[in-house]
C-alpha cells in the first residue's frame, strides 16, 4: 500500500511564494514518476508538473518558469516550489505517484492566492 501526504498549502498574496511537499510511504521506487496536479472549483483536475527517473521534468504552460518540481529520493518526498503566484493558481493541489502500474493520490492541500 502507498500513502501520499501533502503539506505546505495556505493563503498567500499574489506575487508570493509557497513550497508544497508530498511525503510518500510504502512501495515506492526512486524511478517512479511523480507529479503534482491541481483542481480549482468548478474545473477539471489538471496536471501541473511531473518528474521522472533521472530527474527530467515537465510543466504545464500555465506554470512554466514559475514552478519547480523536485524530489529527494532519500526522503521519498517530492516538492513543488511556487513563485510569482497568481489568483488563478488557487486550487487544491494533489500529489500523484505511478508505481508498479498503479496510480495513487494524496488527499490534497489547499492553495489560495489573494489579489
Amino acid at each position: 500500500q502507498v500513502q501520499l501526504v501533502e503539506s505546505g498549502g495556505g493563503l498567500v498574496q499574489a506575487g508570493g511564494s509557497l513550497r508544497l511537499s508530498c511525503s510518500a510511504s510504502g512501495r515506492i521506487l526512486s524511478t517512479d514518476a511523480m507529479a503534482w496536479h491541481r483542481q480549482a472549483p468548478g474545473k477539471q483536475r489538471e496536471l501541473v508538473a511531473s518528474i521522472f527517473s533521472g530527474g527530467s521534468t515537465r510543466y504545464s504552460d500555465s506554470v512554466k518558469g514559475r514552478f519547480t518540481i523536485s524530489r529527494d529520493n532519500a526522503k521519498n518526498t517530492v516538492y513543488l516550489q511556487m513563485h510569482s503566484l497568481k489568483p488563478e493558481d488557487t486550487a487544491v493541489y494533489y500529489c500523484r505517484v505511478l508505481t508498479f502500474g498503479v496510480g495513487y493520490w494524496g488527499q490534497g492541500t489547499q492553495v489560495t492566492v489573494s489579489s
